[in-house]
């Protein structure tokens, strides 16, 4: 498969919404091999362990989960239950694949997720805030969909975090959360290859109050 129509770079470079459903159309099929397991895609699994050492509970929404990875890692460590959502139906389809969702639900977060309000016990992402991706602006969508009381992981690349303007959002959201924690995790494991292979990201790890 061409690096040049799917892989970190043109991940990296995408612009729009309508770019990541492209771009994910054609790389859902092989994500896994392609990328996860090429490169020991630490992230997921990382996330999952942030959510599950802070105490939460499901239900649980997965945000931009993709093939399914850090849901797989939910499941793993006993929580759930978990609904995915996700930008590319083909990305969906392939997560749905792993028997981990009780609920696949297609949407992008800047139009918003046709959940009701404090849907869920806690809220994960791994992989969707960064580059190209999916900014700090869907962040009080992300929260509307959390329950009071709900625990959120929310991996964000490290090089990211400032110049994406998390840093400042996550400052005017604070009234709004608690016991907010930034700990530094590896992306990619000792088997990564390439120029993002030792890149890091913070998991913001908080309650909702």
């Amino acid at each position: 498969m061409s690096t040049e129509k799917t892989g970190l770079k043109a991940a990296y470079s995408l612009q729009t919404p309508n770019d990541s459903r492209a771009l994910y159309a054609r790389w859902a099929e092989d994500y896994d091999t392609d990328f996860a397991a090429g490169q020991a895609y630490a992230l997921p699994a990382a996330t999952a362990r942030a959510f599950v050492a802070a105490g939460g509970g499901g239900p649980v929404l997965d945000v931009g989960a993709g093939t399914g990875l850090c849901g797989v890692a939910l499941a793993e460590a006993g929580a759930g239950p978990v609904d995915a959502v996700d930008i590319s139906p083909e990305m969906l389809a392939v997560a749905g694949q792993k028997g981990v969702y009780r609920t696949l639900l297609e949407a992008d977060l800047y139009a918003g997720v046709t959940v009701a309000d404090g849907a869920y016990g806690g809220i994960v992402s791994s992989g969707t805030f960064t580059h190209g991706h999916v900014g700090p602006e869907v962040l009080d969508e992300v929260l509307r969909l959390a329950a009071p009381g709900a625990v959120l992981a929310l991996a964000i690349n490290a090089a990211h975090f400032q110049a994406g303007g998390f840093a400042a959002a996550f400052d005017r959201l604070a009234p709004r959360i608690e016991g907010l924690a930034l700990p530094e995790v590896r992306i990619y494991g000792d088997d990564a290859a390439g120029a993002h292979k030792d890149d890091m990201a913070k998991i913001a790890v908080f309650r909702k109050r």
